[in-house]
């Protein structure tokens, strides 16, 4: 796993990634590790996926609450 100022550079891409897409730019670039992945607004919810992930890694994911138990 990478350290958390890489996870936290990869979060602060990404999210820029995402703010494009949404901004109607055709396709964004994310890299890291030497690989390279495009986002257009076909894959946004991909790149959402990977800010998830990423927050998780850094503790940053939401804390789900306990479901209501239904009899």
């Amino acid at each position: 796993m990478a350290d958390t100022a890489t996870l936290e550079a990869r979060l602060e891409n990404a999210e820029e990634a995402l703010h494009a897409v949404l901004m109607g730019e055709s396709v964004t670039v994310v890299a890291y590790d030497g690989h390279r992945t495009e986002y257009g607004p076909a894959n946004e919810a991909g790149l959402r996926r990977y800010i998830a992930s990423l927050k998780r890694q850094l503790g940053q994911g939401g804390v789900r609450g306990s479901r209501r138990v239904i009899f």
